[in-house]
C-alpha cells in the first residue's frame, strides 16, 4: 500500500492546513461502527423533512424517486470511502491532489457552508420540537404562533450546548453519540410507524394525490434527493479514514447511509401523507417531524428522541464542516475548527426565524447545494480512480512545486470543469423536460467529469504520482 499509508502526518507551509494520515495501527473503527455512523448520519430530522418534502410527488413517485437517487447517491459514497480507507486521509485533504494545493480551498468552503448549512437545518427543528416540549411543560406559546419565538430561541440555545458536548473528543465523541443514538432511533421509529398506520391505511398513503397547485414534479424530487444525499459523498473520507477494514469503509458505509435515508424518509412520507389525510389539509410547511409529531399526539418522548436524533446527526455534519476548517489552515487544530464551526451553526439557524420560512430558506440551500457539490464529486472521484489510478503520494501533499502544485498551487483544469459543471447545471435546470423528469443533478456530474478527464488529458497534467 506504500507511503501513503505508512506516513502519519507531514508539516504544511503556514498557509495550508496540515495533512495528517491515519496508520492502520491506530484506526478502530469496526463495520459496525461504520455502518451506525452512516445510519446515524441519516436516520435523523432532516431525512424526515426531507421525505415531507417529497410527499409534494404523491406516494408512487416519491418513493421510487428516493430509492433509485439513493441507490446512485451512495454507491459513491463507498467509492469516495474506498479513498480514505486506502490513504487515511480526511476527504478535502485529498481534493489538493485534484484541485491543487490552493484550488483546494474550493471544495473546503462549500464542504464548511454546506455542512454549517445543514447543522442549521437540524438544529432548527430540533429547536422546534424543544418550543412544544416547553408548551406542553410550562404553556408557552408554540413556535409559529404570538409569542413563540422565545421558545424556538431558547431551543436553538440547548440544541447549540448540546453540539458543543457531542463533539467535544472529536470521532470519540461521534462514535460514542451514534452507538447510544441508533438504540433510542430504533424505538422511536417503530413507534412512530405503529402511530401512523393506526390513523390511516397503508391504501389510503398510496392513493393519496397533493393538491394540483402544491404538486412536485419527479425531476425537483431527484436533484433535492441528490442535493440531501451527494453531501454526504464530500464527508465520506473523514470517517472511513478511522477503519483498517475495507469491507466497513464500502459496504458497510453503502447499506448504513441508505438503511438511515430509506428508513427516516418513508417514515417522512408516510407521516406527512397520513396526517394530510386525517386532517383532510396537505401544507408542505408542517412537513417537519416536530409538527407532525404534535399533530399526531406522540407526546414529550417523541420530541425529545427527535433532539437526540438531531445531536446525532450534526456529530457527523460539524466533524465534516471543523476537518474541511482545517485543509485551509495550519494554524486550527480540529477541536477549534468544531467549536468556531458549530457556533456559526448557530448563528446560521436564526435565518429561518427572522428572514423568511423555514421551508423556503432549506429549498434554496438544496438547489445551492446541488449545483455545487455535484460537479466537484465529479472531478476528484476521475481523478483518483481513472487520472492517478488509486495512487495518491501524501509528500507531495504539502509540497510547493511539487505533483499537485499545477499552476501556483491551483489546477486551473479542475476549477474550470467545476465551474462549466455548474453552469451545465443551471442550463439543465431551465430544460423543462430534463429539470420535471429525471433532474439534472447527474447528468451534469457526467458532464463535468467528461470535461475534466479531456481537459487533463490534453493539457498531460495527469500523470500518475505513483506511491514509492
Amino acid at each position: 500500500m506504500a507511503q501513503e499509508i505508512k506516513a502519519t502526518a507531514t508539516k504544511a507551509p503556514k498557509e495550508f492546513g496540515r495533512v495528517e494520515s491515519i496508520p492502520r495501527e491506530h484506526r478502530r473503527m469496526s463495520n459496525w461502527d461504520l455502518f451506525a455512523t452512516w445510519i446515524g448520519a441519516n436516520a435523523n430530522n432532516g431525512t424526515w423533512y426531507i421525505g415531507g418534502v417529497i410527499a409534494a410527488c404523491g406516494f408512487l413517485t416519491a418513493s421510487t424517486t428516493l430509492v433509485v437517487v439513493g441507490l446512485i447517491s451512495y454507491a459513491l459514497l463507498a467509492v469516495a470511502s474506498y479513498m480514505g480507507y486506502r490513504t487515511g486521509l480526511p476527504a478535502m485533504a485529498l481534493t489538493r491532489a485534484s484541485f491543487g494545493l490552493r484550488g483546494s480551498f474550493i471544495p473546503s468552503v462549500i464542504n464548511v457552508i454546506q455542512f454549517i448549512g445543514w447543522a442549521a437545518v437540524n438544529t432548527f427543528i430540533a429547536a422546534t420540537s424543544i418550543s412544544y416540549i416547553f408548551g406542553e411543560l410550562f404553556g408557552w406559546p408554540l413556535y409559529g404562533k404570538p409569542g413563540g419565538t422565545f421558545g424556538l430561541i431558547v431551543g436553538i440555545i440547548i440544541m447549540s450546548v448540546l453540539h458543543l458536548l457531542s463533539i467535544s473528543l472529536g470521532e470519540r465523541s461521534v462514535r460514542l453519540i451514534e452507538r447510544i443514538g441508533i438504540i433510542l432511533v430504533v424505538i422511536f421509529v417503530l413507534w412512530e410507524s405503529v402511530v401512523v398506520f393506526r390513523t390511516v391505511s397503508f391504501s389510503e398513503i398510496v392513493g393519496w394525490q397533493p393538491p394540483h397547485d402544491l404538486r412536485m414534479s419527479s425531476g425537483v424530487a431527484a436533484d433535492t434527493l441528490a442535493a440531501f444525499n451527494l453531501a454526504w459523498v464530500t464527508a465520506a473520507s473523514d470517517f472511513s479514514r478511522f477503519t483498517d477494514k475495507k469491507s466497513a469503509a464500502t459496504k458497510a458505509s453503502f447499506l448504513g447511509a441508505n438503511f438511515g435515508l430509506f428508513w427516516f424518509a418513508f417514515i417522512g412520507l408516510f407521516a406527512t401523507i397520513g396526517t394530510a389525510v386525517s386532517l383532510n389539509h396537505f401544507d408542505p410547511n408542517n412537513s417537519d417531524p416536530s409538527t407532525v409529531a404534535a399533530k399526531l399526539g406522540l407526546g414529550i418522548i417523541a420530541l425529545l428522541v427527535i433532539v437526540l436524533t438531531s445531536t446525532t446527526a450534526n456529530a457527523v455534519n460539524l466533524m465534516s464542516a471543523g476537518s474541511a476548517l482545517t485543509n485551509m489552515t495550519h494554524r486550527l487544530s480540529l477541536n477549534v475548527s468544531l467549536w468556531i464551526v458549530t457556533l456559526a451553526a448557530t448563528a446560521v439557524t436564526f435565518i429561518p426565524v427572522y428572514l423568511a420560512s423555514f421551508l423556503d430558506v432549506f429549498e434554496t440551500f438544496l438547489d445551492g447545494i446541488g449545483m455545487f457539490l455535484g460537479p466537484e464529486i465529479a472531478i476528484f472521484l476521475v481523478d483518483y480512480f481513472i487520472l492517478k489510478g488509486k495512487q495518491y503520494k501524501l509528500s507531495e501533499f504539502t509540497k510547493v512545486h511539487g505533483a499537485y502544485w499545477y499552476a501556483h498551487g491551483v489546477n486551473w483544469i479542475a476549477v474550470a470543469s467545476w465551474g462549466l459543471g455548474v453552469v451545465a447545471y443551471w442550463g439543465l435546470k431551465q430544460v423543462p423536460v430534463i429539470a420535471t423528469t429525471i433532474g439534472a443533478t447527474f447528468i451534469a456530474m457526467a458532464i463535468t467529469a467528461v470535461i475534466y478527464f479531456i481537459g487533463m488529458r490534453f493539457t498531460r497534467v495527469a500523470a500518475p504520482a505513483k506511491a514509492s
